[in-house]
This record gives structure tokens, C-alpha cells and sequence, in this order.
């Protein structure tokens, strides 16, 4: 039986005592994960085989993409800059507008539950949306370009760093919050003196490092008419202009680097 098998191992010592010895779950763990990913294997159809047999197919469009279109480079700056704007921008207001709905949905803050409950699902149902998904509404309500995809970015930012914060706000002291509660501060003003100081460096490395991920979102959004750099590299792919695909996306690594490199110092000096 099952029960018998996982159930604690007597072990009789040279006393003649007995003790129960638990018994490990981590054989159980194995089989579970083996039986999971071979159901994985089944039910999405993947083959060995034809990974082998088709591998040399991405380096047959690597070798084309090299060396990139030089020519091409005066083409990117324009929507690159597009990309890295509608990034900035979604990046620093997503972050502002999450400040007060992590407040909300903070328990520790927020004592009606019923707020702090609607709080929390407007976070989940706004994690649960794909942004590419999010970016093809916003160019059905604002049109072609730009806006959309910083409209995309606002959205997910206000989900991601909205869930960091409010878990951060619910783990902070709330010791001297109470101690100016008591001394008649309002809530607004005990939470900017008493738990802002604690949770603002990482409040501003999580914005920091969500920006970073937005600049890469950002130049896939294009695919759905959502401007910035991805245009150039849908239509790249369409015409099979590898040489030109190899252009932006030497671009959009240097841009990446310098950006992650530039976040990463500033988000050292926070922690």
C-alpha cells in the first residue's frame, strides 16, 4: 500500500529502543515529475529526431543574418528611439499609478477587506493578460503606433511592480506606523513617514529592473501594429531580410546592454 510505503521506517537502536525514521518524498517527486514530462512529451508532439534532423536550419539564417546591413542602421534610430520612449514612458507611469493601488491592497494598510480584495484581483487580471495580447486591443481603441504599445507597458507595469510592492508593503515594521497613527496622523501621512522610507529602495530597483524587461517587451510589440522597432524587424522577417533582421537586433543588444548595465549600477547603489 501507498500509506505503507511512505510511512515512518522503525530503526531499533542498540538499547533495544525503537525510533521512526520519516521516510523521504523525493523518490515519489522523481517518478511524478518522469510521469509528467513524459505526458508533456505526448501531448505536445515533440521529437528528437526532428530537432536533429532540423537544428542546422538556424544557423543556415544565422550565417545570412552575418555580417548585418550597415546600410539599414540609418533606418533604426528613429523607431529605436520610438521603442525606448514609449518604454520609458509606460515604465515611469506604471510605476507611479502602482504606488497607490499596492496601498490599497496592502492588509496592513488598507483595513476593509472588501477594497484590498478588488485591489489584488485588478493586479492578477492584469498579470494574466498577455501584453502582446493587451498591445492588439490598445491599436483597436487608439489606432496604429506608439500609443498602443505604451499603453500595453503602462498596464503590465502596473501589474508587476503593483504585486512586488504590496508585498513589500505587508512585510514592513509597522511599529512606528502605529506609534503616529496614535499620535493622530492620518493613514496617508504615517504611510509616507513610517513605511514609504522602508520600502522605497526597493520600490525603485523593481522599477528599474521592470523597465529593463519593457525595453525588450517593447520591441516585439510591433508584430501587432503597436510601433517602435518591431515593425522593422515583422517586416524584415517577412521579406526574408535577414541581413537587415541581423541589423536591429544588433541594435536592440546594444541598447538592451547599455540600458541594463546603466539600471543595474543605479539598482546597486539602491540595495
Amino acid at each position: 500500500m501507498p500509506w505503507k510505503i511512505l510511512s515512518p521506517k522503525k530503526i531499533v537502536l542498540p538499547n533495544g529502543k525503537e525510533v521512526l525514521e520519516k521516510r523521504s518524498f523525493l523518490p515519489v517527486l522523481w517518478l511524478l515529475i518522469l510521469v509528467l514530462l513524459f505526458l508533456s512529451i505526448r501531448i505536445t508532439g515533440f521529437s528528437i529526431e526532428v530537432l536533429i534532423n532540423r537544428i542546422q536550419e538556424f544557423f543556415v539564417i544565422l550565417q545570412q543574418m552575418i555580417p548585418p546591413n550597415w546600410d539599414y542602421l540609418s533606418k533604426l534610430w528613429q523607431p529605436l528611439f520610438d521603442t525606448i520612449k514609449m518604454s520609458l514612458f509606460g515604465s515611469v507611469a506604471g510605476a507611479v499609478v502602482a504606488l497607490p493601488i499596492a496601498i490599497l491592497a496592502a492588509t496592513n494598510i488598507t483595513k476593509n477587506k472588501g477594497i484590498a480584495m478588488v485591489a489584488k484581483f485588478m493586479l492578477s487580471l492584469l498579470r494574466t493578460l498577455p501584453t502582446l495580447i493587451v498591445a492588439l486591443i490598445a491599436t483597436f481603441i487608439f489606432g496604429l503606433g506608439t500609443m498602443a504599445g505604451t499603453v500595453a507597458i503602462f498596464l503590465f507595469t502596473i501589474a508587476y511592480v503593483g504585486k512586488l510592492l504590496y508585498e513589500q508593503i505587508e512585510n514592513a515594521n509597522m511599529g512606528a506606523y502605529e506609534a503616529m497613527h496614535s499620535m493622530g496622523l492620518t493613514t496617508i501621512q504615517a504611510f509616507r513617514y513610517a513605511i514609504m522610507p522602508q520600502i522605497l529602495p526597493n520600490y525603485l530597483s523593481t522599477s528599474l529592473f521592470c523597465f529593463e524587461g519593457n525595453v525588450r517587451y517593447a520591441s516585439i510589440l510591433g508584430y501587432v501594429g503597436a510601433g517602435g522597432i518591431g515593425l522593422l524587424l515583422n517586416e524584415s522577417l517577412g521579406w526574408r531580410s535577414y541581413e537587415n533582421v541581423g541589423m536591429i537586433l544588433l541594435m536592440l543588444v546594444c541598447t538592451v546592454f547599455l540600458i541594463e548595465t546603466t539600471s543595474e549600477y543605479f539598482r546597486k547603489k539602491l540595495m
